[in-house]
């Protein structure tokens, strides 16, 4: 590897300053208050996912009592809210516990090359004033699983015919002005589903949205001011509203996950239901919102106050379910015949997976291969040593994995530390029957499926389960996957029995 200048040495190196890092961040530094720890970021902004996107709407698709930390209570009546106000949240946070000193901002990490001989990670940086170098013992990657330079957008037969716009929502112009224009989104996730209501109604308002789907989405209407939470918070303060909150969301969100799988079809009945009683009276409902999967084969998109019902109920947005023959100069043209005049065409067709950042990695000087590795207890990979991922849910809030997970890793570095190991290496069976860490059907998973990590059984099974991986990454710290290591002469002997837990 070659060398770089002005190297700095940690203990552990956090990448990614979006929630979960900085979660994550929140725990590391209150269990090793003399650790020397850094957060670095590539972009020039805190906040992940919900600094990067500037498309209208831009918001959670889950309730902020689940989606935001347990340890910081979130405040706002919106329990829905859009990404402003997440970003806010965060900043907070990094202020509130003394964690922005720890950032480094344009900190891009392009490699990381672990030394058996050292017990350490040297990550190369580019940075603003240049590249450096960068050593670790632990990495904590916090760094989500898309790729933030580029969406998904799949061929579009005469795409270069078209004479208006064509925006893609993950690059979306801040400053861009779509007053008066008609529109077609291409898409029928969440990303549309916001997206639409959004761009209506109100100053500089579209002329008219349509979304342009070939498979129709679970879509439901969901409150977005929690006045439960807002009760129990008047009720109990605020610190213990929120816990009571929290707790009473994550029970029910798992018991309407195990309804949901248990009886789809009972399931499909009642949002189809409710999709009618949402809808004007003789509403295609079975053409539009009638999808050929099971409730939970994908994620479940929520509106909040039905605003995207609403717009399709006033006329100022349509639903086109069909296939696209080709872009026209005005428009596209459909299979059906028909033709959907548009000034903006959006490509909300999806993103594209990429684990770590896409970030080089080797051991000992070889390279890893990322598919090759199996993920341990949702939180490390084998054959990667001295390396966590967070990786949170598909069917509740991503968040809710980070503080269990975080705490795991807190108790594995001090057992580590109090009896003299400076590496940890898990290893799978080779024969274990493995399957994408992602099992989803959603088109963004299906297209990963052969670049990311795999999965297993027993503790190698990616649990989307908060209560799960709660016995999980609560349950005895010890197994014989777990392989520790010492660059010392005599370290203290370990067993199950040792383990020590926070």
């Amino acid at each position: 590897m070659k060398t770089l200048p002005q190297t700095e040495e940690f203990d552990i190196v956090i990448i990614g300053a979006g929630i979960s890092g900085i979660g994550a961040a929140k725990y590391i530094t209150e269990a090793f208050p003399g650790k020397r720890v850094v957060i670095l970021e590539g972009r020039a902004n805190i906040g992940g996912t919900w600094d990067l996107f500037k498309y209208p709407g831009i918001r959670s698709d889950n309730g902020l009592h689940t989606f935001g930390y347990e340890f910081k209570p979130w405040t706002d009546p919106d329990a829905i809210a859009e990404a402003p106000k997440i970003v806010n949240y965060l900043q907070e946070t990094l202020d509130e516990f003394d964690l922005a000193p720890l950032l480094r901002l344009e900190h891009a990490v392009q490699r990381a090359s672990w030394s058996s001989t050292d017990a350490r990670w040297t990550l190369e940086v580019s940075t603003p004033d240049g590249d450096r170098s960068i050593t670790a013992n632990w990495i904590f990657a916090g760094t989500g699983y898309y790729r933030y330079d580029e969406g998904y957008t799949p061929h579009f037969e005469g795409r270069e015919d078209f004479q208006g716009d064509i925006l893609h929502p993950q690059h979306w112009p801040e400053d861009y002005d779509y007053s008066g224009k008609k529109v077609v989104v291409i898409g029928s996730g969440a990303t549309a589903v916001t997206l639409i209501p959004s761009m209506l109604n109100h100053d500089g308002a579209a002329a008219h949205v349509t979304m342009l789907q070939r498979t129709p989405t679970y879509v439901v209407p969901w409150p977005k001011v929690d006045s439960f939470a807002q009760r129990l918070s008047r009720t109990f303060g605020e610190k213990r509203g929120y816990a009571l909150t929290r707790f009473t969301n994550i029970t029910t969100d798992l018991a309407q996950v195990k309804f949901m799988r248990a009886f789809p079809k009972l399931t499909r009945k009642i949002i189809r239901r409710v999709n009618a009683k949402s809808l004007p009276e003789g509403y295609d409902v079975d053409t539009h919102f009638n999808p050929p999967y099971n409730p939970w084969d994908q994620r479940l998109c929520l509106c909040p106050d039905g605003d995207f019902f609403e717009a399709l109920s006033d006329g100022s947005a349509s639903i086109a379910t069909d296939k696209i023959v080709r872009f026209t100069e005005t428009g596209i043209a459909l299979e059906s015949g028909e033709h959907l005049d548009a000034d903006l065409i959006v490509t909300a067709t999806g993103l594209n997976m990429r684990m770590l950042g896409g970030i080089d990695l080797e051991v000992d000087g070889t390279p890893v291969n990322l598919p090759d590795t199996v993920a341990y207890r949702g939180a490390l990979l084998s054959g990667l040593p001295n390396l966590a991922i967070s990786i949170g849910y598909t069917t509740s809030a991503w968040t809710l994995k980070v503080g269990i997970l975080a705490r795991y890793f807190c108790d594995l570095v001090t057992h580590m530390d109090a009896f003299g190991y400076d590496s940890v290496r898990v290893e799978a069976d080779p024969a274990m029957e493995r399957r994408p860490i992602l099992d989803l059907s959603s088109g963004y998973a299906q297209r990963a499926k052969d670049i990311i990590p795999k999965q297993g059984t027993g503790l190698f099974q990616q649990s989307m389960s908060y209560q799960q991986d709660a016995k999980i990454l609560r349950g005895p710290l010890l197994d014989d996957a777990l392989q520790f290591g010492s660059t010392t002469d005599d370290p203290a002997p370990s067993t199950a029995k040792e383990a020590v837990r926070a």
